[in-house]
């Protein structure tokens, strides 16, 4: 199968995001249907759910989407666009990155970045200016070509739990 050029969403952002979650790229069912981590096998509904304590994977996608920004959640990829064959970020040649440093600098709120998965994470890495006062962390994959329990990495993806916890309450 020869490589086709594809491009990430619109980024999933409000200006009063505390946690800025960012992927790779979509695979290929997201990029089917339009929606982020649209495979049924990916974990990343539950894993979120799971840190903001509210039922994502069971909500239509509208509405888990509504939750993202009532949590004050952005989601986006690193990646503008790239070659692939497959699904697979091993897959992914010719990577344009986004500007991230220009999206951070209209963030005032921002108190989190995470990386789901290891590929997000070096390109990502690399795009980002100084930070003060933003908390980095790259978390486990929510793909299920990556084969750890879903604890093993729920426990890693619970940290998200800091950047939205309200000073003057908690979750």
């Amino acid at each position: 199968m020869p490589a086709v050029r594809h491009a990430s969403f619109t980024p999933l952002i409000a200006p009063d995001v505390r946690l800025l979650i960012l992927g790779s790229l979509p695979g290929a069912r997201s990029l089917a249907e339009r929606r982020y981590y649209a495979h049924p096998t990916n974990q990343f509904w539950r894993l979120v759910g799971a840190a903001i304590g509210e039922p994502l994977a069971e909500l239509d996608y509208d509405a888990r989407l509504a939750m993202l920004r009532a949590a004050k959640i952005g989601l986006w990829d690193v990646i503008r666009t790239a070659e692939r064959r497959s699904s697979s970020d091993s897959d992914i040649r010719e990577a344009d990155p986004h500007d991230l440093a220009a999206l951070i600098a209209t963030l005032p709120d921002l108190r989190m970045i995470a990386f789901n998965g290891g590929t997000a994470a070096a390109i990502g890495r690399r795009q980002l200016p100084p930070l003060d006062g933003v908390t980095v962390v790259d978390l486990p994959s929510s793909s299920a070509a990556n084969t750890r329990s879903f604890s093993a990495k729920q426990e890693q993806w619970w940290q998200l739990r800091q950047a939205l916890v309200d000073d003057s309450s908690s979750l």
